[in-house]
């Protein structure tokens, strides 16, 4: 399955069910509860590297056995002939969207999705790959401080960006405050699935660069990924209900 029909399948997805929700949690039996109290409705999860670290591929195996679709989270980065046996196993085990780190560069990005189109080719289906750009939790200042350099925060996730989509990656995580930016640089094709995103008036947690719903997929954004203001809600069905009912009065992506 080549990249333009792998986002398109993805984009067929109503638009109030292109939450995923961010199981974030150091255990898989509150990750599954978690998951089973979402309702059969929405269906797509995060697997991150917490949950991933604490219960490893089993966690996966019993997501998919709740119909769930997982998202997974680990952000390669590592030379390229590790990064593409791990995306190869992240596929085996049955994720629709996997990450790696942008900054992994040329060779790991590419090894990667040269590995999951031999496995799409072989399958007849694999995840998307999606290249993290900067993270969400990163400040300006932080940036700079643990890699100086004279270009603006915009111009490293634009340059970025454009390697990712050149390397044969499938879209991008980023925050929404990129977006607009984005889309006029790599155009419309790109998947994007955007961390960082707060309902109005919730805290921002340790995140620097958020934004609401409604304002991510206006500006770009496929998917969401929301954590927290779901997870740590009194009754996180009903939270998620909630998110699902203001995307789809949003009416969907620009896309």
């Amino acid at each position: 399955m080549d990249r333009s029909a792998l986002v398109s399948r993805l984009r067929e997805t109503p638009a109030g069910h292109r939450i995923i929700t961010a199981l974030d949690t150091g255990s898989a039996d509150q990750a599954l509860e978690l998951a089973r109290a979402m309702g059969s409705g929405q269906r797509y999860v995060k697997v991150g590297l917490e949950l991933f670290s604490a219960a490893g591929p089993a966690v996966v195996q019993g997501l998919r056995e709740l119909d769930r679709q997982v998202f997974l989270d680990l952000k390669y980065h590592d030379i390229p002939n590790t990064v593409a046996k791990a995306a190869t196993q992240g596929a085996a085990l049955g994720a629709v969207m996997c990450t790696i780190h942008a900054q992994a560069g040329r060779g790991a990005m590419t090894a990667a999705a040269v590995a999951l189109g031999a496995y799409g080719r072989e399958q007849g289906t694999r995840p998307a790959l999606l290249a993290v750009t900067i993270l969400t939790s990163l400040s300006e200042d932080e940036i700079g401080e643990a890699s100086p350099s004279p270009d603006s925060l915009p111009e490293r996730i634009e340059r970025l960006a454009r390697l990712a989509w050149d390397c044969g990656c499938d879209g991008l995580v980023c925050s929404a405050a990129d977006l607009p930016r984005l889309r006029g640089v790599i155009g419309p094709e790109p998947l994007v699935v955007t961390p960082g995103i707060r309902p109005a008036g919730s805290g921002l947690d340790d995140q620097h660069r958020v934004t609401t719903p409604r304002a991510a997929m206006a500006a770009g954004a496929d998917f969401l990924v929301i954590g927290r203001p779901i997870t740590q809600a009194d009754d996180p069905a009903a939270a998620l209900a909630d998110l699902a009912a203001e995307l789809e009065t949003a009416g969907g992506t620009s896309t």
